[in-house]
């Protein structure tokens, strides 16, 4: 609300609105700052003053983006990464203003995020997903921000808090294999039939256990409509058919439908599954997305060229896909060796 006073000789108008910064400024007549005040206000009304970021909260941003995002079509699918770096940035960094987010500030939270065990490609990656969140949010809200996780990047990529990712060449053995899912299904069978389709399939965890679904099962192509399947730079993802092959199928038809879904299993149980499964059997850097890598791998090895392997993985380029291929040392000597047969 817009207050005009007397001072001395002058008039005094001031315009105080929530959340945004508190205007004053001194005039000869009552008139000028009467039409001052009014025009400040009109402005405000429209969305063209600027809002202070002092008043505005980090968590703030986070929803509004949330919210930005249900609007234009492009929901948070909360199965994703991003959903959850939103909501780890939440929970760090909500509670503060966002006039708070300098580089300083942001070296102690990575410096944080790093004592709880996150590299620098995690911190990066949820850096570039904070620049994004604010940016957006507050062109959005009419807010001026400067560029902090821009001017924080270079001292905390020399800090080494933050970096690129290390390509993984992880895949388990067949006798790690074996192990984790032995003991898995004497926990929960049907988490282990769902490994047992991603070590042939290469399915995504939330492909396995949110997006497998009994309706979309076609018999004679013994393939599953894989619904809004992840694309790295499409908003809009889109659905695909993906063979269940050899074994896949077979395991797929064996489970009992009392549900909707084929698996049964929440991504967190599986996750937490495979991570006991491996420290029981004393199993070193071994993850669940490294079943995406073994059957990469083996279907390589089996013959199958780029294109195929795409159309199985979802991968959209051959850099990414062959990102996901090691061939053992067994393999290339076995392939040598019937080279060799052959030119005899």
């Amino acid at each position: 609300m817009a207050s005009v006073i007397k001072v001395g000789e002058k008039w005094r108008a001031q315009v105080r609105r929530q959340n945004h910064k508190p205007q004053t400024k001194t005039f000869r007549t009552k008139r000028e700052a009467d039409e001052w005040a009014r025009s400040i206000e009109a402005r405000i009304d429209a969305g063209a003053e600027p809002k202070s970021a002092a008043l505005v909260k980090v968590g703030d941003l986070i929803r509004e983006y949330r919210e930005i995002r249900e609007q234009g079509g492009r929901p948070v699918d909360p199965t994703t990464n991003t959903s959850y770096m939103l909501q780890h940035l939440e929970d760090d960094l909500g509670h503060e203003p966002v006039s708070a987010l300098i580089p300083a500030r942001l070296v102690k939270w990575a410096s944080a995020r790093k004592a709880e065990g996150a590299g620098p490609y995690t911190v990066n990656m949820e850096l570039s997903c904070l620049g994004t969140t604010l940016r957006h949010a507050a062109s959005f809200m009419n807010l001026q921000l400067p560029d902090v996780t821009g001017q924080a990047r270079p001292l905390l990529l020399h800090l080494e808090l933050i970096g690129g990712g290390t390509r993984r060449t992880r895949r388990p053995t067949e006798d790690e294999l074996q192990a984790v899912l032995g003991y898995v299904q004497q926990r929960d069978p049907a988490a282990a039939d769902a490994m047992r389709v991603g070590a042939i399939t290469g399915l995504r965890r939330s492909e396995l256990v949110l997006k497998l679904n009994w309706a979309d099962i076609d018999d004679d192509k013994r393939a599953a409509l894989i619904r809004q399947r992840k694309h790295p730079r499409r908003a809009l993802a889109r659905d695909e058919w993906v063979p269940l092959l050899g074994a896949a199928w077979d395991i797929v038809q064996r489970q009992p439908k009392t549900g909707e879904r084929v698996f049964p299993v929440s991504p967190e149980k599986i996750s937490d599954l495979f991570t006991a499964a491996c420290k029981a059997g004393g199993i070193p850097d071994l993850r669940l997305h490294d079943l995406r890598h073994l059957a990469s791998s083996r279907l390589q090895e089996l013959g199958f060229d780029d294109v195929e392997r795409m159309a199985i993985t979802g991968h959209r380029s051959v850099g990414m896909n062959a990102r996901y291929t090691h061939p053992t040392p067994e393999h290339l000597h076995a392939k040598f060796d019937a080279a060799k047969a052959t030119e005899k």
